[in-house]
């Protein structure tokens, strides 16, 4: 299975996605626009969007990762995808997430339900094979989905809850890892140290190849009190790459 995250995992090992490990203060309302480029080598090889709210005890977002420039003249990649769930005490629930997978002219719809913080249904149309390295939804209790995970690490944030957060993401079939730490000051923004770590599911390949993808990421504040993650730059398996905001 090939999911949004999947693809920025490879381009920009980030992906950055549980419930926070960080008990965190009762937040207001937000609504965010998120709007990047993927950046791999200094050329623009796709753009990532996420439109995601916070509202009262719940939360939802629509990502939609494709490929551009260069890249998207040669080949057409789309994902789109929609999550909806519960948002307490600084930690986010999904109820639902459903992915349209779009690559060389075939589609894929993945879908994952929860219950009580539980994967109780993972879905894929075409059906997928099973691999014995699958990790089973039903020890995935905790956990949040590929997009949650992306909006968990990109929303803005207030200043005091910045680099502090730690999410583990199961998009399936695959269980990895983010964590944000290390805080320091950069101008009036703020740069934190950054991992995403492969943990479980992964081809044997895969895991040879690499588990740990350090990065770092830069807040710049918005005017309100609150900061934006500006810039995500990685040595990834491509290369240089950055997740940069328009």
């Amino acid at each position: 299975m090939v999911s949004l995250t999947q693809t920025l995992r490879r381009s920009l090992p980030l992906a950055l996605a549980a419930a926070l490990s960080l008990a965190q203060p009762l937040h207001a309302d937000q609504t965010d626009r998120i709007d990047f480029d993927v950046v791999l080598k200094g050329i623009t090889a796709g753009r990532l969007t996420i439109d995601g709210k916070i509202e009262g005890n719940s939360y939802g977002a629509n990502g939609v990762m494709k490929t551009a420039g260069l890249v998207g003249a040669l080949k057409t990649i789309r994902y789109d995808a929609r999550v909806s769930g519960g948002y307490v005490d600084g930690v986010f629930t999904p109820l639902q997430f459903a992915e349209t997978a779009l690559r060389s002219g075939n589609t894929v719809e993945h879908g994952i339900v929860y219950k009580n913080g539980k994967p109780v249904s993972v879905t894929r149309n075409p059906p997928r094979t099973p691999r014995d390295r699958d990790v089973a939804p039903d020890q995935q209790g905790g956990t949040i989905d590929p997009l949650t995970a992306l909006y968990a690490v990109l929303r803005d944030v207030p200043r005091e809850e910045a680099c502090k957060l730690k999410v583990t993401m199961y998009d399936g079939a695959r269980r990895s890892q983010v964590a944000l730490a290390a805080p320091q000051s950069a101008g009036e923004g703020v740069k934190c140290a950054g991992e995403y770590r492969r943990l479980e599911g992964f081809s044997e390949k895969d895991m040879a190849e690499k588990t740990r993808f350090p990065f770092v990421l830069t807040y710049a504040p918005t005017g309100d009190g609150r900061l934006r993650v500006v810039e995500i730059s990685t040595d990834t398996i491509y290369g240089k790459g950055r997740l940069k905001r328009r």
